[in-house]
């Protein structure tokens, strides 16, 4: 078993090699994502099979027997085009990799700091305190005095004791050990709040970038928190909370009005994630139009006085598309320049995702 540990420890090193090393590749693919599971994701790794001989029945005579020629193609095949090559095939062996450990190496190669948690909320968890005695637990959490009194009372009430002599041998009914009392203790939870713009400007290319970029940070985000809570928002010229499988695929067409999503996600935040009680992360994806410089006003309006007191960070990815602007980035870069808790990212293309989960999540708010 302990080769068979090695071998397997030093495939995996080497598959955690391979993903590092494409890690590029791998991120802006949205086929991994599709094969997800519970806590894994299924990565294909190339990997060069070696020919063999497969063998069967011989349908006809012995081998080599038979008409034709020297260098004649068999009946009903044609001959060959082009020289022979040198090269093995190619081939792909499909390994499964945990969510963990993929938002390690994710934090690895982006130099990601820990998140630094604000709020708590209630959940049950086994921290405690060795505050007990037991008559039962491994050696390491022997209680020596509490060993040592039971047995020299052992001894007093059998006569056993000797004052002249005093020695004390503990048998093993005598042994006590430290008991841990588990309690309720508070963890951080967090609540992460999508919302993207699903108005005509948004086609299925900038919906598909923004799918693959939240699966990461939702990788990244439930590596530092263990109660995680996601919330979809879409908006055009009107916002509503949806679930995952309509946030990715609704198709809309229309004007956008950002407010309107930013008024729901603030509703959304008083009402289900009181900031004392969660670390808040919204994130907003769109192409940078809105409907009128007014709606612009509204929006720094309820981000300043609503939003930013209440959450950890609030994040705005600009999607390019053909048909936006990208003006409403420009804008919050203006009136927030400076304030730490607005990060704003330009998302040109597929290879801007990495960067882009980069200048988010890489202050550790």
């Amino acid at each position: 078993m302990r080769k068979v540990d090695q071998d397997h420890t030093r495939f995996r090193d080497i598959v955690r090699g391979r993903i590092k090393r494409d890690l590029r590749k791998f991120v802006t693919s949205g086929e991994m994502i599709g094969r997800q599971g519970g806590k894994a994701v299924s990565i294909p790794i190339p990997q060069i099979q070696l020919p063999r001989f497969r063998y069967g029945k011989n349908q006809k005579q012995g081998v080599g027997q038979g008409e034709g020629e020297e260098g004649q193609p068999v009946p009903g095949q044609e001959p060959g085009q082009g020289e022979a090559g040198e090269d093995p095939g190619q081939h792909s062996l499909e390994v499964d990799v945990g969510l963990d450990e993929l938002a390690q190496i994710l934090g690895e190669e982006l130099e990601l700091p820990n998140i630094e948690p604000r709020g708590k909320k209630a959940i049950r968890t086994q921290a405690g305190r060795f505050t007990g005695i037991s008559r039962s637990g491994p050696k390491s959490l022997r209680h020596f005095k509490r060993t040592f009194k039971e047995a020299l009372k052992r001894q007093i009430a059998s006569g056993t004791y000797d004052p002249d002599n005093p020695v004390i041998v503990p048998i093993e009914e005598d042994h006590r050990y430290r008991f841990l009392s588990t309690r309720e203790e508070p963890q951080a939870s967090a609540a992460v709040i999508y919302m993207m713009d699903v108005s005509g400007s948004m086609g299925r290319e900038q919906k598909e970038i923004v799918r693959i970029e939240a699966f990461w940070i939702d990788t990244w985000l439930r590596s530092q928190y263990k109660n995680l809570e996601v919330a979809y928002i879409v908006h055009d010229a009107a916002a509503h909370l949806v679930d995952q499988h309509t946030f990715f695929h609704l198709r809309e067409s229309g004007g956008t009005k950002i407010s309107s999503a930013y008024e729901l996600c603030l509703r959304l935040i008083d009402d289900r994630f009181p900031a004392h009680e969660w670390n808040l992360y919204p994130f907003h994806f769109s192409d940078g139009d809105n409907w009128s410089s007014r709606d612009t006003e509204r929006c720094v309006d309820l981000l300043k006085n609503g939003i930013l007191p209440k959450c950890n960070q609030f994040s705005y990815g600009q999607v390019k598309s053909a048909y936006g602007s990208g003006q409403f980035k420009k804008d919050l870069d203006g009136v927030f320049r400076g304030d730490d808790k607005v990060v704003t990212s330009d998302i040109l293309d597929r290879d801007g995702i990495l960067p882009s989960i980069k200048t988010f999540l890489g202050k550790g708010r």
